[in-house]
C-alpha cells in the first residue's frame, strides 16, 4: 500500500491529463531517465499523440509545482521532461520489456486506477460531515432553548399569580388584623 501511495503522489495535473513525467517512471523502475528516453524514442510510433506522452514546455515547468529549478550549473533540466499520460504509461510496459518493468507497471497502472476511483466516487467530505453535525446540534441547542423559554413563560405566569395571591392575602391580613372599636364607626373613606 506504501508502494501505492508512493506512485499516487507522483502522479500530476497537466494540461487537464493526469500525468507522470520520465524522471519519475525512470526512478520507479530502476533505471536512468536517458535510457527511458532511449527506449522511447526508438518506439516513438507507439507514443504518437497527446493521449500517449508529450514534451512539457519550459513554461509549464516554470509554473509546475513539480519541480523547482535552482541556479547554478548541473540543478536544471538539459532536456525538458516527458510527460506519460495513463496509456502512455501502459505502452511503456511494452518498451521496457523486463519483469522489473513489467511489475512496475501493475503498480503504476493500480494508481491510475485508484485515483480514477477517487474522482468518480470521492469520500465523503470530512468538512461537509462536521458542518451537518455542526448544523444538527444547532438545531437541537434552539430547541432546548425553545422548550426552556417556554418553561420559564409558564414559570413567570406561576410566579405571578402566587405573588397576586400573596398580595390578596396580606391586603386580607391587614385588614382582618385591625384593632376593632367599640361603638359607632364612621366608615373610612
Amino acid at each position: 500500500m506504501d508502494n501505492l501511495q508512493l506512485i499516487q503522489n507522483k502522479i500530476y495535473e497537466i494540461r487537464g491529463l493526469k500525468v507522470m513525467l520520465d524522471f519519475d517512471l525512470a526512478k520507479i523502475y530502476g533505471i536512468e531517465t536517458k535510457v527511458l528516453k532511449q527506449a522511447v524514442k526508438r518506439n516513438i510510433k507507439r507514443f504518437e499523440g497527446e493521449d500517449f506522452m508529450f514534451e512539457i514546455t519550459k513554461e509549464e515547468l516554470s509554473r509546475s509545482q513539480i519541480v523547482t529549478l535552482n541556479k547554478g550549473r548541473g540543478y536544471n533540466f538539459k532536456y525538458l521532461p516527458y510527460a506519460f499520460t495513463e496509456l502512455g504509461v501502459a505502452m511503456l510496459s511494452s518498451v521496457l520489456n523486463s519483469d522489473t518493468a513489467i511489475e512496475t507497471n501493475r503498480g503504476i497502472m493500480r494508481a491510475f486506477v485508484a485515483i480514477r476511483q477517487l474522482i468518480t466516487n470521492p469520500p465523503l467530505n470530512q468538512t461537509s460531515k462536521l458542518e451537518k453535525e455542526v448544523r444538527e446540534l444547532k438545531e437541537y441547542i434552539e430547541d432546548v432553548f425553545t422548550d426552556q423559554n417556554d418553561i420559564n413563560e409558564d414559570t413567570r405566569m406561576q410566579l405571578d399569580l402566587i405573588n397576586q395571591a400573596l398580595a390578596e392575602l396580606q391586603v386580607k391580613n391587614k385588614v382582618s388584623n385591625r384593632p376593632k372599636k367599640i361603638g359607632f364607626q364612621l366608615p373610612e373613606e
